[in-house]
């Protein structure tokens, strides 16, 4: 359904009452490298990992629980699994879920979009190398429409592409520059309810809004370290409030905007021992002493995060990179109707301090 034919679901207004880091899941001999994670029906979530001779799907429980995985490169047959992708993959760049559960990859090396089942079962793969209508160069960031067709952020070819989920081409917008709908190097993607598209302008250190046709509508941040700037942002989504979330990937963190593209916050990591790290931990005497000599605080912090989710639940899952986890946090808010909160001033200087 198109955003034209259904109402927003969008508070009127957001009473925040903090957003508190939960957990940690994973460690390095389960979660090597992490850089998308999707969240099951079930609540389970699937874990895109690639790394340097490295590439899996690995499946967790919410608690920790390790319930396998399977090879998307490499000979090594399943992790865990009942089937092998290996061979249909080279190295995967971002990997989103459709409603039917299925999962779609992009692959940078071999210019190509797939789909498997979340056991490995390659389903369809297209695509080819180039920069026509429907050619690919370096596809990076994907997402799936309010229609069901997949926008790909088609990096090196600095565009958007729309194709049907069987491959056909269907539009593209955006071309290589720094103006209002133009990339470089377009990285992650999404679509929110309303049917906009939210781009990661890698290069240019921005975020871009546009509709569901390529028209711009709205950027957010440019190239620095300060509260709302960015240093390569490369993973993007949006909740149900409409808040934005951008991971800021060599600044080392997670940003969050509102619907207007005003900073509210940021995430630079609290990470505590997973459960299966702890487990670890305890049977190993040396990896015990290593990690009673050494300092907590940077132990905790992200590094490198490369994409970012979030659930109905208001969760936020970060796929910690360089450390190897996911981080959990989650979002608390008390969600206001017309008459529970005053109308937005016409000056945004307006401030009160509580």
């Amino acid at each position: 359904m198109l955003a034209e034919e259904r109402k927003s679901t969008r508070p009127y207004g957001l009473l925040r009452v903090g957003f508190r880091y939960e957990k940690t899941l994973g460690m390095r001999r389960l979660t090597n490298t992490p850089i998308s994670v999707v969240v099951c029906d079930d609540g389970d979530l699937l874990i895109l990992c690639r790394g340097e001779n490295l590439c899996f799907v690995r499946r967790l429980s919410i608690e920790d629980d390790d319930k396998g995985a399977f090879n998307l490169v490499g000979g090594g047959g399943p992790v865990g699994g009942s089937f092998s992708a290996a061979g249909r993959f080279t190295w995967p760049a971002a990997m989103v879920r459709d409603s039917e559960e299925r999962l779609w990859i992009s692959d940078e090396a071999l210019h190509t979009v797939s789909a498997i089942t979340a056991e490995g079962e390659v389903l369809t793969q297209w695509g080819s190398h180039g920069s026509g209508p429907g050619e690919l160069d370096r596809p990076s960031g994907l997402a799936i429409d309010l229609d069901g067709s997949l926008l790909v952020a088609d990096a090196w070819n600095h565009r958007v592409q729309r194709f049907s989920q069987d491959g056909a081409y269907i539009s593209s917008w955006g071309t290589h520059g720094q103006g209002r709908g133009e990339f470089d190097l377009p990285w992650g993607i999404c679509v929110d309810e309303e049917a906009f598209v939210y781009v990661c302008d890698w290069q240019n250190d921005r975020v871009q809004k546009l509709d569901r046709d390529g028209r711009h509508v709205m950027t957010i941040g440019e190239r620095g370290s300060e509260d709302g700037q960015f240093n390569r942002p490369t993973g993007v989504a949006v909740d149900r409030d409409g808040d934005i979330y951008v991971a800021d990937w060599a600044n080392h963190r997670v940003q969050v905007f509102n619907a207007d593209g005003l900073f509210v916050e940021k995430f630079i990591g609290d990470a505590t021992l997973s459960r299966q790290a702890r487990e670890y931990m305890i049977t190993n005497l040396m990896a015990m002493r290593l990690r009673e000599m050494t300092a907590i605080e940077p132990q905790k912090r992200f590094r490198w995060p490369v994409s970012v989710t979030v659930d109905a639940d208001g969760r936020m899952f970060v796929p910690d990179y360089g450390s190897q986890r996911i981080q959990i946090y989650r979002k608390e808010v008390i969600r206001l109707g017309p008459g529970e909160i005053a109308p937005r001033p016409r000056s945004h200087s307006l401030y009160t301090q509580f």
